[in-house]
């Protein structure tokens, strides 16, 4: 089952596209026009209760169970994670990333 990916044309909702395509993960984009307030609609704060772009929900999430993440760096080391690409196995490694 694919990823939901809900995000409008920014710069953080490309980066989970890239993410996404470079992970080779099958999505499907939901717009959320934020242009006309539907971050602030009652369906999508239960994906996103911060109301703010990007967010995935992830229907074959942690044990089968579907998962919805937000915030483009949670969302970046969740795929991370599932994938095991572009993100360090241990957290050790893990700290190099966040420090660069």
């Amino acid at each position: 089952m694919s990823i939901e990916l809900h995000a409008f044309d920014t710069p953080n909702g490309r980066k989970i596209s890239v993410a996404l395509e470079e992970m080779a993960l099958p999505y499907t984009v939901r717009i959320v026009d934020i242009r006309k307030g539907q971050q602030r609609e009652p369906e999508f704060l239960t994906i996103s209760p911060n109301g703010k772009i990007p967010a995935i929900v992830d229907h074959d999430g942690p044990h089968g169970r579907p998962v919805s993440i937000f915030e483009s760096g949670a969302i970046l080391i969740y795929l991370g994670e599932k994938t095991g690409k572009f993100w360090p196995p241990t957290s050790r490694r893990a700290y190099r990333c966040w420090n660069g």
